[in-house]
């Protein structure tokens, strides 16, 4: 009986504590991308295509939650426990501008030309600042008479296109957000607290996690009803979807240590054990060859997606370690 490779993850060390979030670049002109993560520890880490470290961001004082970069990968944002957002020059690493919040900062988000941030967290407030003027004060994304975006914790902010951002909170709704006028024009209700919320660019759809639930949805509220939900037997902490095939998704847990991959009909189809504490975050890589998970234990690990091919550092053909 023809036995599948043993998947054999790349180790990827140098944070100290828990890594709370991983983002992928889109793929750049000459075919790689970069991987920015984010951790306890406070210290943004950037990382070329292959897990090699390229470096550290230095000048957060409490533990990063969530780390993004602009499309062209030249600039970074972060935000952190310490109640800023920052914005890095990921060539040179020096911190571009920090701006203050009155609470933890959870999720941050970069519009496609590098114009403007989206920030969101304990405050239950969603900001939008404009990066050519970083001293202004900035904009509030509020529904028609509220005092807050959000009635709960903002846990996502993502940018979609130029004008429209979308996020999610605890309170267990998907707002999406006209930034030209600051208006909300749709929503979405879950049955729970949203635990993660992320935007798949090359299938146009969110990826979002709430109790035992993962769904995917169209990225813009124009994209019609096309929404597929699934109920796992556990609660993922965060999914991610396979960008080119779209036939799979991985999830990690808060209750076990493993990576786990799933058809899109919810079938089980690896279990992948590595990690030493439980899995806060998964990413796929742009070009969908491989992907990262995050995890308790300070690590990030890499896994490709079809376990043997020659990749990156993977340039042998790995053996089943039985």
């Amino acid at each position: 009986m023809a036995q599948h490779p043993k998947p054999i993850p790349l180790v990827a060390p140098g944070h100290t504590r828990p890594v709370t979030h991983l983002s992928f670049s889109p793929l750049q002109e000459d075919g790689t991308y970069v991987l920015i993560s984010s951790c306890k520890d406070g210290n943004p880490m950037l990382r070329d295509w292959t897990g090699d470290w390229i470096g550290t961001f230095i000048g957060h004082k409490g533990a990063v939650w969530s780390s993004k970069l602009s499309p062209d990968t030249s600039r970074a944002a972060s935000g952190s426990a310490d109640f800023t957002a920052k914005i890095w020059d990921t060539y040179s690493g020096e911190a571009l501008h920090s701006f203050p919040h009155n609470h933890i900062v959870r999720s941050v988000a970069i519009s496609s030309s590098a114009s403007h941030l989206l920030t969101g967290g304990q405050e239950k407030k969603v900001r939008m600042f404009d990066l050519r003027r970083p001293d202004a004060e900035p904009e509030l994304l509020l529904d028609s008479g509220a005092a807050l975006s959000h009635d709960g914790t903002v846990k996502s902010v993502v940018w979609v296109g130029e004008h429209t951002g979308v996020t999610a909170g605890e309170d267990g709704v998907v707002k999406w957000w006209d930034l030209r006028t600051k208006i909300l024009s749709s929503s979405m209700t879950f049955g729970g607290p949203i635990t993660s919320m992320e935007l798949s660019p090359q299938t146009s759809r969110l990826v979002v996690t709430s109790g035992k639930t993962v769904a995917f949805i169209p990225a813009l509220p124009s994209g019609g009803n096309d929404i597929h939900s699934l109920t796992l037997p556990y609660a993922p902490s965060s999914a991610s979807i396979h960008p080119i095939l779209q036939d799979r998704f991985v999830t990690g847990s808060m209750t076990d240590e493993w990576v786990r991959m799933h058809s899109l009909d919810g079938t089980e189809r690896d279990v992948l054990k590595g990690h030493h504490g439980p899995v806060h975050c998964v990413e796929f890589s742009p070009d969908g060859e491989m992907f990262a998970s995050g995890s308790e234990d300070g690590t990030i690990r890499l896994w490709q997606t079809t376990p043997g091919k020659a990749y990156g550092l993977w340039q042998g053909p790995q053996t089943n370690g039985g």
